[in-house]
């Protein structure tokens, strides 16, 4: 009786010990997400930059003056190629230390209003050294002369932005009615008999191109 006693303590005690690791056994394994990663955050690029949406604008295309009269210009401030690109045709002429003289005869005219108000024109613009080839009295005469000098200015404009493509050959007419002969490539055109010394210069409505003698209308 005694035996029979202890057998069943001895298995009443493995019964309990078992419990536990049944337990265990059966307890589902706790399942842990990863942390997700943070995402990605693209980096600006040159084309959408913080504050800007959508596609950007294409940037303006500024072309640069070229042929050996350019060396002249100012290279910033007043009469400078950038400084022009912002200003209209006769305000730009009239910053050009190389321009005074043809600064004036517009003034004398009373053209400047004119040429700023006009849209796409190109001006074939006398340097003062070409203006300094006419003889002092003569010119001063012809500053004087309001019909004849507006009628002379005229025939140095031409309606349109002319490229140097635009001036390879051919004949171009001009605001005074009268028609202008030009031909040439590379950095090198004549306009009529006169030499283009710096060409292609930008300003808000017109380009202009500096020559080396005054055009004469017929």
């Amino acid at each position: 009786m005694k035996q029979k006693s202890l057998l069943a303590s001895a298995l009443t005690v493995l019964a309990l010990s078992a419990v536990p690791a049944a337990q265990a056994v059966a307890a589902p394994a706790r399942i842990t997400s990863p942390t997700p990663a943070p995402e990605e955050t693209a980096a600006p690029t040159e084309s959408m930059m913080p504050g800007e949406s959508g596609s950007p604008e294409p940037s303006a295309m500024m072309t640069e003056p070229f042929g050996p009269g350019c060396a002249s210009l100012p290279t910033s401030g007043a009469g400078s190629p950038s400084e022009m690109a912002t200003q209209p045709v006769a305000t730009a002429i009239a910053s050009s230390p190389d321009l005074s003289t043809l600064s004036k005869a517009i003034e004398q005219a009373s053209l400047a209003e004119k040429l700023n108000s006009a849209k796409d024109i190109t001006v074939f613009a006398p340097t003062n050294a070409a203006f300094d080839k006419i003889p002092k009295e003569k010119l001063d005469k012809l500053l004087g002369d309001k019909e004849k000098l507006t009628k002379l200015l005229g025939y140095h404009v031409v309606e349109g932005k002319k490229t140097p493509q635009d001036l390879a050959e051919g004949e171009l007419t001009t605001m005074e009615g009268g028609t202008l002969k030009v031909k040439g490539s590379g950095e090198e055109y004549t306009v009529n008999d006169a030499k283009v010394v710096c060409g292609d210069i930008q300003t808000s409505n017109a380009v202009v191109y500096l020559i080396d003698g005054v055009l004469k209308p017929k």
